[in-house]
């Protein structure tokens, strides 16, 4: 008889291989440990630690790690593939929708090796009070962020904290506010067993700004904003990081140490990689250019004077790049932009070829951004997690994924105050901190970029979810913040539109308050690549489809609606 999915995860995900992920301990890899006597020392509780962790790199898509694919299942990218991230986004998903599926499977998997670990570490013998505490509050970090995934992917989900008995298949659903409690309850609970930080180059171990950090924005997802603000600013107040000074930085190998990074998830060749610059980069650069950015995702970044594109008299449709927010040239790849040294052009007939800057002298080449089928499919490609000392092995890829850092503190407790209407010189600190820093000055020096001055509570919330959009495009995020400021049925209804290959938009669109651009007025939208029709039910696409494989052999679990 079939046993159901959860249990099946949790069980014998406790006694999987537990190996190293973050590098920071053991690197050697324990086989299969026997469930009966493990764990007998610190050895084995450090690599079962590990093992936690290193479940988290999981894939939404082979080689693909969640934080960077999940944008793919909103308006501001796009997966050219035929895969269920692809039928999330444009609402043609089935109830056994296999990222659906796959995330389930993963983030329980997760859930079970931390279970494990929780309630074993008891059986190991002469571990000091203090290494204990925070192993155990280590532990509990990580289950909290696999849980704020499910509740915030799936609804409510079955809470287990216990390892399961394999024969027990049956287990409601916890609904979601229980959890999102319980969740709270836990980061408040472990915090003080955390380290506010780590000596050296550690960015993949839970501290108690980490932990800060998620309750923050768990309690932000749930409109819980008096606990998102005060969690924001205890974690901004513990001090240590801060934001790194080149925003482009933070995705690639040279930022991967950065003071501004909370929480990262850590590859290491020979251990786990990913394959970020395989299928996000350009065909000359010698990726698939699978994952794109749409023409909404480029209108949405404002011009150097703060004013969006069709406000602002800065913004020439003829020449779309220019004077626009430096976040959008370090983000995005367009037509004129220099990518791993190759010359981008989309247009193969009139640029037929393009400029080789890896040679000496430069030399030209044919243009097969412009002429392979599987070119870019909007225009354009994403710049943010790749790097160009990956373009010769770019499937063995080990640079770590940003979770949590520091923007995304002030952003939430920016965003938290605004909708409590506590508007003070600190919420536009925080957001002029993350706007000066775009364009590499000092918040203070306020005549070198846009700051933000307006105390207007509706101005506000339209900045500060604009900020949202564009400093945090491509991490993860999107998803749950379309879903919770209710706008899902408006981005991803209706066409999902790529760029001209051949000439720009003729005007700009119109962009509304919650920076969605409307091209009803642009004279040759017709021109406009349509890649796919998206259809949204907002009784149904709040939420993903709990797994079929679950329902069959689980009594007690119900689906969500309409699936």
């Amino acid at each position: 008889m079939k046993k159901s999915i959860i249990l099946q995860i949790i069980f014998l995900g406790s006694i999987l291989v537990l190996s190293s992920c973050d590098g920071l301990l053991n690197k050697n890899p324990l086989e299969y440990p026997s469930s009966e006597d493990y764990y007998k020392n610190k050895t084995e509780v450090e690599l079962g630690l590990n093992g936690c962790y290193k479940q988290l790199c999981w894939d939404l898509k082979s080689e693909r790690p969640w934080p960077v694919v999940l944008d793919v299942t909103t308006d501001i990218s796009w997966n050219r593939s035929s895969h269920g991230v692809q039928t999330l986004g444009n609402g043609s998903a089935v109830s056994n929708n296999s990222a659906a599926t796959a995330a389930w499977k993963q983030l329980y998997k997760g859930i079970g090796r931390t279970n494990f670990l929780v309630n074993n570490i008891d059986r190991a013998k002469g571990l000091s009070e203090d290494f204990y505490k925070q192993t155990v509050a280590e532990a509990r970090f990580i289950r909290a962020l696999n849980y704020s995934l499910l509740v915030e992917l799936y609804g409510g989900v079955p809470k287990i904290t216990v390892v399961q008995d394999i024969n027990n298949m049956n287990m409601a659903r916890t609904p979601k506010e229980e959890m999102v409690t319980w969740i709270l309850e836990e980061l408040e609970e472990i915090k003080d067993d955390l380290p506010v930080y780590y000596e050296g180059n550690v960015r993949g171990r839970a501290t108690k700004v980490s932990a800060l950090a998620l309750k923050a924005r768990v309690a932000l997802y749930n409109k819980k904003y008096r606990e998102a603000a005060d969690a924001a600013k205890e974690a901004m107040d513990l001090g240590f990081y801060e934001l790194h000074p080149k925003y482009e930085e933070l995705f690639n190998y040279d930022g991967e140490y950065s003071k501004e990074i909370i929480f990262s998830l850590q590859y290491l060749k020979g251990v786990i990689v990913h394959g970020n610059s395989n299928f996000l980069a350009s065909r000359l650069g010698k990726g698939v250019s699978n994952e794109v950015p749409t023409q909404s995702m480029v209108d949405s970044y404002e011009c150097i004077d703060g004013k969006t594109i069709d406000k602002s008299p800065l913004f020439d449709p003829k020449n779309p790049y220019e004077n626009r927010d430096p976040r959008l040239e370090k983000s995005i790849v367009y037509p004129g932009s220099i990518f791993y040294n190759y010359e981008f052009q989309v247009d193969a007939d009139k640029y037929p070829k393009v400029w080789n800057y890896n040679v000496v002298p430069p030399k030209q080449v044919d243009n097969t951004d412009g002429t392979n089928t599987y070119a870019t499919f909007t225009t354009y490609l994403w710049r943010k997690w790749t790097d160009i000392r990956d373009m010769n092995d770019d499937q063995n890829c080990d640079g770590d994924i940003v979770v949590i850092r520091l923007a995304e503190i002030y952003l939430i407790y920016a965003e938290a105050k605004i909708e409590l209407g506590e508007i003070d010189q600190s919420v536009l600190d925080v957001m002029n901190k993350i706007r000066a820093r775009a364009y590499e000055v000092n918040y203070t020096e306020t005549t070198k970029y846009p700051a933000i001055t307006t105390k207007d509570q509706k101005e506000l919330r339209e900045i500060v979810r604009r900020e949202r959009k564009i400093e945090l495009a491509n991490e993860g995020h999107r998803l749950f913040d379309i879903r919770r400021w209710g706008i899902a049925e408006k981005v991803m209804t209706g066409e999902r539109l790529g760029g001209i290959k051949t000439e720009p938009l003729a005007e700009a669109p119109i962009i509304d308050e919650n920076s969605i651009p409307d091209y009803s007025n642009v004279s040759n939208k017709n021109k406009m690549r349509v890649v796919e029709t998206m259809v949204f039910d907002a009784k149904k696409h709040y939420l993903w489809p709990i797994p079929l494989a679950e329902l069959e052999t689980n009594e007690l679990m119900e689906q969500n609606p309409n699936w």
